[in-house]
């Protein structure tokens, strides 16, 4: 298994729990450093350094690596702000890194997949590529773009055993979002508006995206698993009812 954005938050647990299951480990990231170390705390880690935007270093990468099972496309950056102020290199750039490089490694993937007959590529997107969110307007259209990407990816590559499924996370506190919930009083906001009642952790998307990536989703291919506590279908509750 490939995971890309592998060296800290979600995908340093999808990397995790991928080892536990006994897949051997592509811990793939823009940040060297970081990769050797999440891989080193590996049974069978390796660090793959790479920009994701750089289709030319992604395919070197993985064909170096060999055999691919699975291929987690997790890597993103987040840029906030109304659209009406992003600067065009801005907007670009979350487009380049959170939707152009996961058919990058996609087709990396898909292509070694074919000559073995199959596999499994699961998309990590988020909820706001669903539903909109104010401030987050490229990110949202970068996440709604790999949601239409997933889909025609499982119905192209279908064909060669290869199954293409997404997750989209709701309210995680990982990775780019911790630093928002560690402020307490946003934190028990936006709990109070997940019908769960809490804030969801990394294993939560973990054990989504390991379940589309086993033989157990062998059937399941074009498919979004929105990982939310139910916020995305929450909006009438919070209306006024008088």
């Amino acid at each position: 298994m490939i995971v890309t954005g592998a060296a800290n938050g979600i995908g340093r647990a999808i990397a995790r729990a991928a080892d536990e299951s006994g897949y051997r480990v592509g811990v793939l990231d823009i940040f060297k450093d970081k990769a050797e170390q999440v891989a080193a705390g590996l049974t069978r880690g390796e660090a793959l350094a790479c920009d994701v935007t750089d289709a030319e270093q992604v395919n070197e990468v993985l064909e170096k690596f060999g055999t691919i099972d699975v291929l987690v496309n997790n890597a993103g950056i987040l840029r906030t702000g109304p659209l009406i102020d992003h600067e065009p290199a801005d907007f670009r750039q979350v487009i380049d890194t959170n939707l152009s490089a996961v058919f990058i490694a996609a087709q990396a993937a898909a292509r070694i997949m074919r000559k073995n007959h199959g596999g499994s590529i699961v998309n990590v997107a988020s909820i706001v590529g669903i539903h909109p969110s104010p401030n987050s307007g490229a990110y949202a259209a970068a996440k709604g773009g790999v949601l239409a990407l997933t889909q025609h990816m499982s119905l192209e590559w279908g064909g060669y055993g290869i199954r293409v499924n997404a997750v989209a996370p709701g309210f995680i506190d990982a990775g780019m979002s911790a630093p928002f919930y560690q402020n307490q009083a946003v934190r028990d906001r936006r709990a109070g508006a997940v019908p769960l009642g809490r804030i969801g952790s990394p294993e939560d998307v973990v054990k989504a995206v390991m379940f589309l990536a086993s033989d157990d989703a062998a059937y399941i291919s074009g498919e979004t698993l929105t990982v939310d506590g139910g916020v995305i279908n929450s909006v009438l509750m919070h209306l006024p009812r008088d």
